[in-house]
């Protein structure tokens, strides 16, 4: 994404594109001691509802036909920074690239992260659409592990055969005036899902968020989408798969309202509507 992105990770690769698409680094500190690196593989779970996170308003739309999937993909992982020989290990991205495991993401200029925004918002996600009979899968079950990798995350929504993947992150550009939301998709489709499906998924979001309240981006992207080549899980992905960068998280208002619980309420509840309304159509 924008050349802005991460948050401190000592040993983060110079140059090196993220998975994620998100931007926002920040100048590498000493180098910690070596880190035994391992592979994660986390087992996708069926998620329930949780009585303990408000759900979205109920979608006007007709509800999805019985037995839909949906893999939720929160970015990042609140590991990701103390095991920086983990995440910086190279991994295959698609296009014949290469790209490290993960990353950090980025943060609010007041230190909230990427990984906390990112976990909430796709369970409150996950809730609602839960709430509805849809299967849900998440790419990862807390906020406090490390990876998993990038094209591990692709993997989980090829093997759930999900109806649609949806990748939740949030932007780190310090580029003045900076703000709003777009949505990523594969482009040339490497496959069927990447083509129509893809396309369509991200129309879908990219129009029920403006409806929403919330602003395209100014600064990246057109119209609230962006083609994108250099992104792992959606040049991995067999599914029909988009990410959504809810915003940008140096901008103050976008900050104010991703920092908020009743902000990361308004982003799950169009996410939500979005994901019901691909299904239904």
């Amino acid at each position: 994404m924008v050349a802005v992105r991460r948050a401190i990770v000592p040993l983060l690769l110079a140059g090196a594109l993220l998975f994620t698409g998100c931007s926002g680094d920040i100048p590498a500190a000493p180098a910690p001691a070596p880190v035994t690196t391992r592979t994660i593989t986390p087992t996708p779970t069926t998620v329930t509802p949780s009585s303990s996170v408000p759900l979205p308003p109920t979608s006007p739309v007709a509800p999805p036909a019985p037995g839909k999937v949906v893999v939720l993909d929160p970015g990042h992982n609140g590991g990701n920074a103390s095991h920086p020989a983990e995440i910086n290990r190279q991994v295959p991205a698609g296009r014949g690239q290469t790209k490290p495991c993960n990353t950090t993401g980025t943060s609010t200029n007041a230190g909230y992260p990427e990984h906390a925004f990112t976990f909430d918002v796709a369970r409150r996600v996950g809730d609602a659409l839960a709430a509805k009979g849809i299967r849900v899968v998440y790419t990862r079950q807390d906020d406090t592990g490390v990876g998993p990798c990038v094209d591990r995350r692709a993997a989980i929504g090829n093997e759930a055969n999900a109806d649609a993947v949806v990748s939740i992150h949030a932007d780190g550009s310090t580029a003045a005036g900076a703000n709003g939301f777009h949505v990523a998709y594969s482009s040339p489709p490497l496959n069927a899902a990447q083509g129509a499906p893809s396309l369509r998924l991200a129309e879908v979001l990219r129009d029920t968020m403006r409806t929403g309240g919330f602003s395209t981006s100014n600064y990246i992207g057109g119209n609230g989408l962006s083609a994108r080549t250099d992104l792992a899980g959606l040049n991995l992905s067999t599914r029909p798969a988009a990410l959504v960068e809810c915003g940008n998280m140096r901008n103050a208002t976008e900050a104010a309202r991703m920092t908020s619980a009743d902000g990361r309420q308004q982003y799950a509840a169009s996410i939500a509507a979005a994901i019901e309304a691909y299904l239904a159509s």
